[in-house]
């Protein structure tokens, strides 16, 4: 059965008996980006939790890997380069994007997020893969609209696909060589409160690097049918609820 799952939707697996058996369980995890920003935190945290990883890398960059992960050599470009080693019961976690993305990098995100992340799509769809872990934006949004046309180009060919899926939406993530946009927090929690605003700023809200990473793992760990999202709000919670779920 397809399920369209949103973001104010709590899934079934995270409550009662349910939730502790899957936060127990251990998971085969194939990472595409896992030696970029968000990568480089989350391989580690799920390595903590005793999932198998394997995480995609061009030849010469193994040594970025933490202990304890699979290199896997290929290129993100080009799917053929890697789907060989992507298992059905693996979770496949696209992460592959322009650093620091900005409305200068249209052309980039054409080239480098458009193919990386239809690659990693074809990919796990040829095998079979049980669950898919996309990194999109927050949308709608005034600004940035080639980085949202390529997101939305991915998040629709995942459905079209058929694959099961959880689609993250952040739009800013603060952490380290991130930090300007906390000079804007006190707008945000203004604009958070006002009704006019509310919607607009909660779904275009910052979150920080431990909330993404905790919304990751939550994701990676909660393999759902249909395909699930979650925006802001959602990502913001899931560090919450990582804290009290048994490892």
């Amino acid at each position: 059965m397809w399920i369209e799952k949103s973001e104010n939707q709590r899934p079934a697996y995270l409550s009662g008996k349910a939730q502790e058996a899957m936060s127990q369980s251990r998971q085969s995890v194939f990472v595409t980006g896992g030696t970029g920003y968000l990568g480089r935190s989350l391989v580690p945290r799920l390595l903590e939790r005793g999932h198998t990883v394997r995480v995609l890398v061009r030849a010469g960059s193994e040594g970025k890997l933490p202990p304890g992960c699979e290199a896997v050599t290929g290129d993100p470009l080009d799917a053929d380069s890697f789907k060989r080693h992507v298992r059905r019961a693996d979770t496949f976690v696209q992460l592959v994007g322009v650093a620091h993305p900005s409305p200068a990098k249209a052309a980039e995100f054409r080239r480098i997020d458009l193919v990386a992340g239809k690659a990693g799509i074809r990919a796990a769809a040829d095998a079979g893969a049980r669950h898919l872990v996309y990194l999109s934006v927050a949308q709608p949004a005034p600004m940035m609209k080639a980085y949202l046309a390529v997101r939305a180009e991915c998040e629709a060919e995942i459905r079209a696909i058929g694959l099961p899926a959880t689609i993250l939406r952040p739009w800013y993530v603060l952490g380290p060589g991130h930090r300007w946009p906390y000079l804007f927090l006190p707008f945000y929690r203004l604009m958070e409160v006002l009704p006019a605003t509310r919607e607009g700023a909660l779904r275009l809200g910052l979150v920080t690097l431990e909330q993404m990473t905790a919304a990751l793992v939550e994701a990676v760990e909660g393999p759902i049918e249909g395909v699930r999202t979650m925006g802001v709000s959602e990502i913001r919670a899931a560090s919450e609820r990582l804290q009290v779920q048994p490892n």
